[in-house]
């Protein structure tokens, strides 16, 4: 069952949501290791004004450009929100379930979401290279593909275990016209550093970051950072994720706060936050009572096991320190399949929500988690990515409370990207090869 027509550009919100003037308490400013406030200043060497300005905005709401709804409408959203009755068959549960399937859209994820907007952003102020980092490659194929839209050359650090477990995403990235380097890699100081140490280093997220942000502070002017999550503007782009679900449940008699539970997985946060930052307020305000669920895995623990800290978003400790839940920017995670939740923290805002009991954070082994997308693929049809595979794997667990009862729960969950070029990870499992975390 599928809730309004994925073209209907009517359900296609024309403002983006700000979460941070609807926070139970004051986000914390970025600091430098001075302890000083990092101002503007400091984020417009690596990020375009216009991105620093809607990074620190207090405005509830921010407009879409008419250029970025354009390349939305092209893409394919407003993205479907479908009901999942054959799950809900499945399990013999009387809670209906529904996921927003952000898998339809060009690279597979939710992740064009805000590269089209980081983009376009670039290319208004001239910005010739785009640096970034990519864990299991949907966020790197993303700025790939929005970099050829807009004319902007990419380079991509993508971590070298997924690098060698994920070939075809490479292939992907490079196919849309970009750079792409295993990280850590022989192009940078902080790469060169690790590969030292250890030459078969397993990279993670902040090594990766690092040598982004050393690139583009080495390039003269040229080359600007982007960044796939945690960062306020980037969780504001996914908001169109949430807003459409609104509309979308709205449409047919579903309002948010008959929306018991909604769930995401988080490596960063953005597509969690995507799709439950518009339904927050409802919550906050008393409105709803709305759980919401956030998943992590247990070999990346920064919300469950995490300290809620100042830290670094990088490695190498070049970036700002953010208070976020972290492991610290010194851990090198395992090399799991949901390599898009490697990142030793989560993004500020959604650190506050967790101090705040906002939100619920839940962690879930490899094992567990890939058994729940093998049988979300048997019921459902699409295999899921191993991020969204984690969301999966909690709606599950809350469907199981309401077996043989006769409540009509609505649990809402974003299945982020498809798993079409993760099936590496799913014959591992299949075949009984997967390690446990």
């Amino acid at each position: 069952m599928v809730l309004k027509a994925a073209q209907d550009s009517s359900i296609l919100p024309n403002y983006w949501y700000n979460i941070i003037p609807d926070l139970p308490e004051e986000l914390p400013p970025p600091l430098l290791p001075s302890g000083q406030v990092a101002g503007p200043e400091v984020l417009e060497k690596i990020f375009p004004k216009e991105l620093v300005k809607q990074e620190i905005s207090n405005e509830r709401y921010i407009k879409i450009p008419d250029e970025v709804l354009q390349h939305y409408l092209q893409a394919g959203r407003p993205t479907p929100l479908i009901r999942a009755k054959n799950l809900e068959k499945a399990l013999k549960t009387s809670a209906r379930i529904f996921f927003k399937y952000e898998g339809v859209l060009p690279t597979g994820s939710h992740k064009f979401n805000t590269a089209v907007a980081q983009a376009y952003y670039n290319m208004k102020e001239g910005v010739e290279r785009l640096c970034t980092e990519t864990g299991a490659g949907q966020w790197g194929s993303a700025l790939s593909l929005a970099g050829s839209l807009f004319g902007i050359k990419i380079r991509v650090y993508m971590v070298r275990a997924s690098y060698l477990q994920k070939p075809l995403r490479r292939i992907l990235m490079e196919t849309y016209g970009a750079e792409v380097y295993p990280s850590p890699s022989s192009q940078t100081r902080v790469g060169r550093k690790y590969l030292e140490e250890n030459p078969n280093h397993p990279g993670s997220l902040g090594i990766a970051i690092s040598e982004a942000i050393e690139d583009v502070l080495s390039s003269n002017g040229l080359a600007k950072y982007s960044l796939g999550s945690v960062l306020n503007h980037v969780l504001l782009h996914q908001t169109v994720i949430g807003m459409e679900a609104l509309k979308q449940l709205e449409s047919i008699g579903i309002g948010p706060e008959e929306v018991s539970y909604v769930v995401g997985c988080v490596g960063g946060g953005s597509n969690f936050a995507g799709l439950s930052y518009p339904f927050i307020p409802y919550k906050l305000s008393g409105k709803a009572n709305t759980v919401f669920i956030a998943v992590e895995p247990k070999a990346v623990p920064s919300m469950t096991m995490g300290d809620y800290r100042y830290d670094y978003g990088d490695s190498a400790g070049l970036t700002p320190m953010l208070k976020m839940h972290t492991l610290g920017h010194d851990y090198i995670p395992p090399p799991i399949h949901a390599g898009g939740l490697r990142y030793h923290g989560v993004a500020p805002s959604l650190s506050v929500l967790v101090k705040n009991g906002v939100v619920k954070p839940v962690a879930y082994s490899q094992r567990e988690v890939f058994e729940a997308g093998v049988f979300f693929a048997r019921t459902q049809g699409i295999v899921p990515a191993p991020e969204s595979a984690h969301a999966v794997k909690a709606v599950i667990e809350i469907a199981r409370k309401y077996v043989g009862k006769n409540e009509n729960h609505v649990i809402l969950f974003n299945l982020s990207g498809h798993g079409l070029l993760d099936l590496a990870g799913y014959s591992e499992y299949l075949n009984g090869g997967l390690q446990d975390t």
